[in-house]
């Protein structure tokens, strides 16, 4: 039970970066009414019973996201659940220095133009095709190249280990230097 609240808590970090992000057309959170306790499913009330007590004086983007992201995760498969969850705890487990560096690659990818996207997935998929001893010789050679040779040759350069990065990622929630423990608490 306590990893699938730290995953709602996660998906709630998540949540709470897309509610803070304005992307015209959509409805941020914060405009958004209060959300009842009641107005949530009863299995999104046992994930969410943590909250149960202090619910109503939750910030509104907050009940918003805690809704929306304990409805994603029983929408998900017991596969996806578990990668969700494997994913989640290699985030925490990286040093500050490594989150940003994955967030500044995030947000690089998603400025690239949806063709270059489509390539940059395609070599992926290639790449993790191959076998294990090429994978490594190829990032052993790509290691060993000096910065001129590899913006010469960035054809040769083996993609890096993506990790499927929540919209949290792309943006550091408020939230996220409180900690996944502190969550609950009203701010």
């Amino acid at each position: 039970m306590m990893r699938v609240l730290c995953m709602v808590v996660g998906l709630m970090f998540a949540a709470a970066s897309l509610a803070q992000n304005s992307t015209p057309g959509l409805v941020s959170a914060a405009a958004v009414a209060p959300r009842p306790w009641t107005s949530l499913s009863p299995d999104q009330q046992h994930l969410l019973q943590k909250f149960q007590g202090n619910w109503s004086s939750l910030p509104t983007a907050r009940q918003q996201a805690l809704a929306n992201g304990s409805h994603r995760w029983l929408a998900m498969s017991p596969q996806q659940r578990n990668n969700a969850q494997q994913r989640f705890t290699r985030w925490r487990a990286m040093p500050p220095a490594q989150r940003q560096q994955l967030r500044q690659r995030w947000q690089h990818f998603k400025s690239l133009p949806p063709e270059q996207q489509q390539k940059v997935r395609q070599d992926f998929q290639k790449f993790r095709q191959l076998p294990l001893d090429q994978r490594q010789a190829l990032r052993q050679q790509w290691r060993q190249m000096t910065p001129e040779q590899r913006r010469a040759n960035p054809a040769q350069r083996p993609p890096a280990r993506i990790v499927r990065p929540s919209p949290a990622m792309a943006r550091p929630s408020p939230m996220a230097a409180r900690g996944p423990h502190t969550a609950h608490r009203p701010a």
